[in-house]
């Protein structure tokens, strides 16, 4: 490894050759502002366009923005001149003279980076007065705002959408003033591709993309006096003590539940429930499929992002994806039909909300495949887990002081360590296997555990011996990694039989729906947080799982006697009126 010597506020600092200055200046303890620059480890892709010029540093007689820049030889760098403070500060009140000076009552209040850059700068009034380009907003979608309003360009989530995700809805549009960050002729999101995963919102520096808020819906629904039931994902307990000041990788699942109760909701359970009660569906129509010659590979489909993603985009491959709906669908299908016989309620009055790491659960909500009981939609309201944590904040409520509460435990409260991995890529497969091996062998797997399927490699491959049966298993997160495994598929020549696809980065834990992960408003964190935070929240399920006396979803005693009173058996007749659900092929936008 070469390295360069150079200087750095007057520090020396040898950094391997090809460094930018902006991380050059980390090893010296200085954090050079952007808004724009974005490390993405899981392709090995580094947004460096250089669009906000707000990181601009002395570099002998000139400015030069930071992460663009490479280092070189005995380089002498100066980060806080007067010169670099003032260009910085005036890129930063130019960008805040065409921006809505809305900042109390914005969503992103708070956890803006352009808020906390001019608040670093000192920035107390605008001395920028002039012609202000009045952009759209779209509405049209169940998932994402986009407020162009709030756009600064700094085509962070353009690189999400494209270099990531590979869906490119999103991209500059126009030049000059004119610029903007748009959609094909400017189409609502809801008449694009988009998959509605939400990674553009996680990476947007503004309120300029924004999850869709549904606590409205919530409050209307207690005052109709609805029975209203809630659960809660298992990736939410993993991130949401971080939106209270809490250290990423702290499990609040206890206080959590405690905050729900206090919260009114009539009944508090856990998705786990529901994804133990998918395994047992998914790994039957597995084990079917292998048995009976049935399409294969079969993709998991629990991942709403990636089956919209499939269907616009891998439209010839859907008889691959596993009929399962998705851990919530299930449990809300359930609650309106077993758990409203059970306790004798009328379906039409329950209203069940999920807490969610994601935005494309609050579309998924709204197919009309997914309304199982007398035509009602399994799902009433999606809530992410940050608005969860505004739903406690405005409920005055101090979460770090609360007790460790339990789950409602009645009919749908046991779940396994199997559900609770859910959350992490990788562990919808290590469940379906920990079932599939008993189902086929008759025995449990050793140890338990099939740590082959773990980790953060964009793609996982591994051989697993079922007694004799060996199948080839893949897990693919992100949509770039999952495209190889799917064209492989459709030109005939795929080795596997079982893939797992999450459409999120890392899964469930870095849901477009989960708190922010900036080191300006994470003080506390290590320098390395981004890189490490998604490997913190994974720990807290994986230690979960290990807590659990039971492990497999088939050991699960409230879902064997919801299939003696109710289903029948894993696949039956009535589990595929509620549990099961179609995917459809949809047009792009028409080439010509």
């Amino acid at each position: 490894m070469n390295l360069v010597n150079l200087t750095i506020n007057g520090k020396a600092v040898s950094v391997p050759s090809g460094t930018k200055i902006l991380e050059a200046a980390k090893q010296v303890g200085v954090k050079i502002p952007s808004l724009c620059q974005m490390k993405i480890d899981e392709i090995g892709f580094t947004n460096e366009c250089a669009s906000c010029r707000v990181c601009m540093v002395s570099a002998g007689r000139k400015l030069v923005p930071a992460c663009g820049t490479m280092v070189k030889e005995g380089m002498v760098v100066n980060t806080n001149t007067p010169e670099a403070l003032k260009y910085r500060k005036n890129v930063v009140e130019l960008l805040l003279s065409d921006h809505p000076q809305d900042c109390y009552t914005c969503t992103k209040c708070g956890s803006c980076g352009l808020q906390d850059i001019a608040v670093q700068l000192g920035i107390k009034k605008i001395r920028f007065e002039g012609e202000r380009l009045e952009k759209s907003k779209d509405n049209s979608s169940f998932s994402i705002m986009r407020d162009n309003d709030k756009c600064i360009l700094c085509r962070r989530c353009e690189t999400m959408c494209t270099e990531v995700q590979t869906v490119g809805v999103l991209s500059g549009v126009n030049r000059g003033f004119n610029t903007v960050v748009g959609t094909f002729f400017n189409a609502d999101m809801m008449d694009t591709e988009c998959t509605f995963c939400g990674q553009c919102v996680s990476v947007c520096p503004t309120g300029a993309l924004m999850e869709k808020s549904e606590i409205d819906k919530l409050d209307q629904a207690k005052k109709e006096g609805k029975y209203i039931v809630v659960q809660t994902a298992p990736a939410v307990r993993a991130a949401l003590g971080e939106e209270f000041g809490m250290p990423i990788g702290t499990s609040v699942t206890g206080k959590m539940v405690a905050a729900l109760k206090r919260l009114g909701f009539n009944k508090v359970y856990d998705t786990n429930f529901a994804a133990d009660l998918t395994i047992m569906e998914e790994a039957t129509e597995l084990v079917h499929r292998i048995k009976e010659g049935g399409q294969l590979p079969m993709i998991t489909s629990c991942s709403p992002g990636w089956v919209n993603y499939a269907e616009y985009f891998y439209g010839d491959l859907l008889g691959h994806l596993s009929s399962c709906k998705s851990p919530h669908e299930m449990e809300g299908a359930i609650i309106k039909s077993y758990f409203a016989e059970k306790k004798g309620l009328d379906p039409k009055n329950i209203f069940v909300v999920s807490i969610m790491p994601c935005t494309a659960k609050k579309y998924e909500k709204e197919r009309p495949e997914n309304a199982s009981k007398e035509g009602l939609k399994d799902v009433d309201c999606v809530l992410t887990t940050r608005e969860l944590a505004r739903l406690i904040k405005r409920s005055g409520i101090d979460f770090r002081r609360l007790p460790d509460e339990e789950f409602d435990q009645d009919l749908l409260g046991e779940y396994t360590g199997a559900g609770v991995i859910f959350g992490v890529t990788g562990g919808v497969m290590e469940a379906a296997l920990r079932t599939a091996y008993f189902t086929i062998t008759g025995k449990e797997h050793d140890l338990i555990t099939f740590k082959e399927v773990r980790g953060f490699d964009g793609l996982k491959e591994a051989e697993i011996d079922l007694n004799g049966t060996k199948i080839k298993v893949a897990v693919a997160h992100g949509m770039k990694n999952a495209k190889p495994l799917l064209d492989d598929i459709r030109a005939g020549k795929s080795p596997y039989t079982f893939i797992e696809i999450m459409g999120c980065p890392g899964g469930c834990i870095n849901g477009g729906g989960q708190p922010f992960v900036k080191p300006c408003f994470l003080p506390n964190e290590d320098a390395n947080i981004l890189d490490t935070y998604k490997e913190k929240r994974a720990k807290v399920l994986y230690s979960e799982d290990e807590k659990q006396v039971l492990r497999q979803s088939h050991r699960n005693t409230q879902i064997q006697q919801l299939y003696k009173d109710y289903l029948g058996e894993p696949n039956s007749h009535k589990a595929h009126e509620l549990l099961h659900t179609s995917y459809h092929a949809r047009e792009r936008y028409p080439e010509k």
